[in-house]
């Protein structure tokens, strides 16, 4: 079972760090969850200092996800139209087979909310558009580095017990 556990753990662990860049997945929410798997195991002894110190984050970051990239906007002249144009533009470019689509597709959802938004100030359009995208890489950043933070925690503390656990 020690086992099962420890993979399905790495595995929440590898889609926290693909989720980072997602807005449908949250990231450091399942990251932190495969580590939470880990203590579920028999040999891992319990440390509710680092689980709770971890889900603080986790959730401060999840409130703050929704900010980021808002102030990004916002700090830049742009709308509600803007941020949802980002999120629309990446699952696009997520899915497109566009190279880098999931760079190209933020940016341009915005443009083209914006646009949506006031069609006659194109210049206020790329600039919103600019600042809902270093909106959405400064949320995906900071998101991608908890889980990596993550990713390093759990396999430190499965290294610390490997004799238990194989």
């Amino acid at each position: 079972m020690d086992i099962f556990l420890l993979i399905i753990g790495f595995v929440c662990m590898i889609i926290g760090l693909f989720g980072s860049f997602m807005p449908v997945i949250p990231g450091p929410s399942i990251s932190w969850f495969g580590l939470a798997l880990l203590y579920f195991t028999n040999t891992i002894p319990a440390n509710y200092w680092i689980l709770g110190i971890t889900l603080i984050i986790t959730l401060f970051l999840s409130v703050l996800d929704y900010f980021i990239p808002a102030q990004g906007a916002k700090k830049f002249g742009g709308s509600s139209y803007g941020i949802l144009g980002t999120n629309i533009g990446l699952i696009i470019g997520i899915l497109s087979p566009i190279p880098f689509g999931f760079l190209i597709g933020p940016f341009l959802g915005a443009l083209i909310g914006e646009l949506f938004f006031d069609s006659k100030n194109h210049k206020r359009a790329i600039k919103a558009a600019t600042g809902s995208f270093v909106g959405f890489l400064a949320s995906s950043f900071i998101q991608f580095l908890v889980s990596l933070l993550y990713l390093g925690l759990f396999i430190t503390i499965v290294w610390q017990h490997k004799e238990g656990l194989f």
